[in-house]
């Protein structure tokens, strides 16, 4: 059953609470949770994150746990049983693109000693903290996910639009959007 707190989303689904409760906005510094994050988060583009988190177990037993070098090294076969696994989204575009992005993770991960180091010199290892009445106030981008989503697509990853990254910076807590009602505003 759901409390009554109030939150940015998530107060009628126990799934999205706690989520919302326990992960979003969190700063997250462990490259295998970014690197989850950052495959969820492109493929919830056109969807809603609830659809994306009923379907995580699924994405984490196709994805080998995100481990990021296994996800780089899978063959088409194993892409094409992915797209045939309901237990995930099965988009023509958004599995294949798995396996790119993380082929360009692990090129950024060498690059940058880590793929958390390269992404939160963009706030100065610090969260930015957002101050908005209502989630709506919220923007759905800025220009630090423009600069990132740009950084990211000129390396060749795809379903990393400002959008995706915007969210993408708010779920793993470079951005803390909790809004001023909801209970988490002050962590």
């Amino acid at each position: 059953m759901i409390d009554d707190k109030p939150r940015c989303f998530g107060s009628h689904s126990e799934l999205y609470a706690h989520y919302h409760d326990t992960e979003w906005g969190v700063p997250v510094r462990d490259d295998r949770l970014l690197f989850e994050m950052l495959i969820l988060e492109g493929a919830h583009a056109g969807l809603s994150w609830e659809t994306i988190l009923k379907k995580r177990e699924g994405y984490r037993a196709v994805y080998h746990g995100f481990d990021v070098a296994r996800v780089a090294a899978m063959s088409d076969a194993e892409l094409d049983r992915a797209l045939q696994n309901p237990q995930i989204v099965r988009h023509r575009q958004k599995v294949p693109a798995a396996r790119k992005n993380a082929q360009v993770y692990l090129e950024m991960q060498k690059e940058f000693g880590s793929f958390s180091d390269w992404l939160w010199d963009h706030v100065g290892n610090q969260p930015i903290k957002g101050d908005w009445e209502s989630m709506t106030d919220a923007p759905a981008s800025t220009p630090l996910s423009d600069d990132i989503s740009k950084d990211l697509k000129k390396r060749g990853m795809s379903f990393v639009g400002t959008t995706i990254i915007y969210a993408y910076l708010q779920a793993v807590g470079l951005v803390n959007d909790h809004y001023k009602g909801c209970w988490r505003h002050g962590t």
